[in-house]
């Protein structure tokens, strides 16, 4: 992955990131507050030479103390020093336990010795500090001291007392609340990295394109509201997802350039990508740039497009198939465009026989005569197989990929069925697209919100009021009688069939 693609998962887990560091911070605060203070007290002592002299034996002794208060120093913990000031004291507790809590250091070519005693009382603190250092120097004396008698040559004294700290040692409060705030981001961004290389869902073109090299045909962008309000009529003319479908339909028509396909299946890898919407509104885009639009409704298990439209579809697809009725009859006009749906009809026991039938196919031959562009709503690639059997049949298909929703496995899997059967893919549909965010598509030139709001209402009354449809026991105006023509075509069922006039 490159620095871009870091960016991206850091922007896409940034709420995860951040409630990992408010949670570091949390927890370094609550500890700073919990745990008990400690008080450092600290005094000094000075090694020096008891017998004077010239000034070379001055050196020498000099050379001689600085090398002996390293020992002095590890003198400081050991039980000939400890234990006095234990019973001077009356302390309750062992030799190791005050060792733990004392401590000598002293600085290079000095002959300065540092006693630091940390404790949860500054007071005693300051008095085992003080203890100590007379201890040291009640064990220096004897220890220095010549066995043929006479005094020791060397002295240590107190040159700085210990006093009661006033302020604790710790816990450091601020360094505290600085590594817990350092350990949560550094633990947030390992989750956001495993995370993201664990989770294989498409969310962008980027992952999309770690797949496949089709063409990005379009990104549909999200809306909260197309559960309840679907079709691209239903909202404002200039909203984003209007848009999206604009865009798509441009797209389609430039991609489509070389193979003139006519009729176009969309299809999804899994169910609840939003395959039956896309279709839908991309046909209803088509229809609205002057195209004369056949929609049929292919997905003979889970048919949808009759509910978005508020169609009959109790005589449809199935029902043309197996020659009960004539097409002219079953195809319902839809909308003030020259929108024309065959809906699915009764669900049959054989969808993939019919679907993959010579009869299918002489209708998408029949339809391909009579319409500018045919567009098929199939059921998904890998539940099934329809969708590959009718994929024979057509010019192209239209994979619409469900944002945050396929994995990259299962689109691997329908890309590579369709490729088996010799599919040709037109190209890839992103869904469910977020607005902002690293995952974003696209951006949309839009006018005033009142005008949307406007426009948004006068759409909804037109989508309702125009739900113009022709059932097969209604016979058709006199305005729709001279739109239509007598095509003469063969084929099982077929007969005499009226199509819009082209």
């Amino acid at each position: 992955m490159d620095l871009r693609e870091y960016v991206r998962i850091l922007r896409r887990n940034w709420i995860l990131i951040v409630a990992m560091a408010l949670g570091g911070l949390l927890v370094s605060g609550a500890a700073s507050l919990l745990v008990k203070p400690t008080y450092t007290a600290e005094t000094e002592l000075f090694v020096a030479i008891q017998n004077s002299g010239s000034a070379q034996e001055l050196q020498q002794g000099n050379t001689f103390t600085q090398a002996r208060v390293q020992s002095y120093v590890r003198t400081v913990k050991t039980p000939i020093v400890l234990q006095p000031a234990i019973d001077t004291l009356g302390l309750n507790m062992s030799v190791d336990e005050l060792a733990g809590r004392v401590k000598g250091t002293t600085d290079p070519n000095t002959v300065i010795i540092n006693i630091s005693v940390a404790d949860t009382s500054p007071v005693q603190a300051a008095a085992i500090a003080q203890a100590v250092a007379t201890s040291l120097v009640n064990a220096v004396e004897s220890l220095e001291k010549p066995k043929v008698g006479g005094s020791s040559p060397v002295g240590l004294s107190i040159i700085t007392p210990a006093e009661a700290p006033l302020d604790p040692s710790a816990p450091n409060t601020k360094l505290n609340l600085v590594l817990g705030l350092a350990l949560g981001l550094a633990v947030g961004i390992g989750f956001a990295i495993l995370r993201s290389t664990l989770d294989s869902r498409i969310r962008s073109e980027a992952d999309l394109r770690s797949i496949t090299d089709s063409p990005l045909l379009g990104g549909i962008a999200y809306d909260s509201d197309a559960a309840s309000r679907p079709l691209l009529t239903q909202v404002a003319a200039q909203s984003q997802r209007a848009e999206s479908f604009r865009q798509l339909r441009t797209n389609l028509q430039f991609a489509n350039v070389a193979d003139h396909a006519k009729t176009v299946l969309v299809t999804s890898s899994i169910p609840g990508e939003g395959k039956s919407t896309t279709a839908t509104n991309l046909a209803i885009a088509l229809a609205q740039s002057g195209q004369t639009i056949c929609l049929v409704d292919a997905d003979l298990r889970r048919p949808r497009i009759n509910e978005y439209l508020g169609l009959d579809r109790n005589a449809g697809l199935t029902t043309a198939l197996i020659g009960a009725a004539d097409i002219n009859d079953l195809l319902q006009q839809w909308g003030d465009d020259e929108l024309y749906v065959l809906t699915a009809g009764q669900i049959p026991p054989n969808p993939s026989e019919l679907l993959g039938s010579e009869e299918m196919k002489r209708l998408i031959v029949r339809l391909e005569q009579a319409f500018d562009t045919v567009i098929i709503d199939a059921p998904p690639l890998l539940p099934v197989t329809d969708a590959a059997v009718l994929s024979q049949h057509v010019g192209g298909v239209l994979a619409v990929v469900g944002a945050h929703k396929t994995k990259q496995h299962d689109l691997e899997k329908s890309l590579a069925s369709l490729a088996l059967v010799g599919a040709n893919v037109l190209g890839i549909v992103l869904n469910r697209l977020p607005v902002k965010g690293p995952d974003a598509y696209s951006y949309t030139y839009t006018y005033s919100s009142d005008v949307n709001k406007a426009d948004s209402g006068k759409q909804r009354r037109a989508a309702v009021g125009s739900q113009r449809t022709r059932r097969s026991d209604q016979a058709p105006t006199e305005t729709e009688a001279s739109e239509f023509e007598e095509v003469i075509l063969s084929g099982k069922g077929a007969g005499t069939t009226r199509f819009p006039r082209r």
